[in-house]
C-alpha cells in the first residue's frame, strides 16, 4: 500500500511540476519543492519498515552477521552446510557487560550462565543442512530490545540433524551425541540493537 501512494504522489507531483512549468520560470523552485517532498515521504516510509537482514551459517561461522541493526529489526538464517545442522541462538547481554563475545565462551560453563539469569535465549533459529526451512524455535527473530545480544550456535559437531530435531522436548538443547559444540570451533559473534 505505501509503494501505490508513493506512485501516487509521483504521478501527482509529476502532473504538477509540468502544468506550472508551462506557466513560467517558477519550474526549478517547484521542481526542488517536488523532490523534497518525494524525498520526505520515501524516508519516512523507510523508516517506518522493520529491515530484515539475512545471516548465512557456514561450517562453523556465521556470514552476514551485522554489528549493528536498528530495533525492530529481523534476523533469518540460512544454511548452506550439506552436513551440519546449525542455530542462532542470540541472547542479551547485561548493560554492564562489557568483555567480547570471545573472552565470554571461554569462561567455565556455569560462569557463563549466571550472565542469563533472565531465563531463555531472546531467539533461537535452526537450519538444516541443504538449505531445508528455518524452525523458529524461540521467538521469530525479531530483536525489539535494545542492547548487545551473544550469538552462538550451540549443536555438537557431527550430530546426525534428524535426531537433533526429532528428539524429546527438554528445558535445554537435545542431549544427542556428537563432538563438541560448534561455537568452540568459531561459530559465534554478537551485534547490537539501537
Amino acid at each position: 500500500m505505501r509503494t501505490l501512494q508513493r506512485v501516487r504522489v509521483g504521478l501527482l507531483a509529476l502532473t504538477l511540476a509540468g502544468g506550472l512549468a508551462a506557466c513560467g520560470d517558477d519550474d526549478k523552485a517547484t521542481t526542488d519543492t517536488t523532490a523534497a517532498a518525494e524525498q520526505t515521504t520515501t524516508t519516512t516510509d523507510a523508516a517506518a519498515e522493520p529491515e530484515t537482514v539475512e545471516v548465512t551459517a557456514l561450517d562453523y561461522e556465521y556470514e552476514g552477521l551485522p554489528e549493528q541493526v536498528a530495533a525492530g529489526t529481523t534476523l533469518t538464517l540460512t544454511n548452506t552446510s550439506t552436513v551440519e545442522l546449525h542455530e542462532l541462538v542470540a541472547f542479551l547481554l547485561p548493560d554492564t557487560e562489557e568483555r567480547s563475545a570471545e573472552e565470554l565462551l571461554a569462561l567455565p560453563e556455569a560462569e557463563l550462565e549466571q550472565l542469563f539469569p533472565q531465563g531463555p535465549p531472546t531467539a533461537v533459529l535452526l537450519a538444516p543442512p541443504g538449505g531445508g526451512e528455518t524452525i523458529q524455535a524461540v521467538g521469530d527473530g525479531s530483536f525489539t530490545e535494545p542492547g548487545r545480544y551473544l550469538v552462538i550456535c550451540s549443536i555438537p559437531t557431527g550430530a546426525d540433524p534428524e535426531a537433533y530435531l526429532n528428539a524429546p522436548p527438554s528445558d535445554g538443547p537435545p542431549d544427542v551425541p556428537g563432538g563438541p559444540p560448534h561455537f568452540t570451533m568459531g561459530m559465534f559473534g554478537e551485534f547490537t540493537v539501537e
